[in-house]
Order: structure tokens, then sequence, then C-alpha cells
């Protein structure tokens, strides 16, 4: 607890796999919104249900490719932690 109190141990990573599965939510969501919504125009349906087909596919892509990039940050925190606790030991 008290590592929690003194901002030691990250809680950020365990939100991280929340926000990712968010995101790939909102991601096919809004795809199928965009898909579903080219059926009502008139002209540039096509275009825009392909933009939602890509959503749907790219979209949960580059939400887990932020999400690792945010959590590699915090892995190398946790190395560094324990490379200055090993080194404080000696």
């Amino acid at each position: 607890m008290e590592d929690f109190l003194k901002f030691r141990k990250m809680i950020t990573p365990a939100i991280i796999q929340i926000v990712f599965w968010i995101g790939v939510v909102v991601s096919v969501l809004g795809g199928l919104g965009m898909m579903i919504s080219s059926f009502s125009t008139y002209s540039g349906g096509g275009a825009l249900f392909f933009s939602g087909l890509m959503m749907i596919i790219l979209g949960p892509i580059g939400v887990r490719i932020w999400c690792e990039v945010v959590i590699v940050f915090f892995r190398i925190n946790e190395n560094l932690t324990e490379i200055r606790d090993s080194l404080a030991k000696k």
C-alpha cells in the first residue's frame, strides 16, 4: 500500500487494458455506423462504406499499437526501478 501511495507502483498498465477494449468497441461501432449510414447517402456511399470497413479493420490495430507504446514506457520505468534497487543493494 505504501508503494501505491508514494507512486512507486503504477496502476496505469491495468487501466490501459480497459482503454484498449473501449477503443476497440468504439472503432467497431463507429465503423458499423459509417457503413450503415453509407446506404442512406445519394453520393459517395461507396467511399463511406469502404471507410467504415477500414475503420473496423484498422481501428483496433491502431488502438492496440497506441496502448502497447504506452505500456512500453511503464515497462521501461519498472526495469529502471529494478536496476536502481539492485544497485542500491550492492
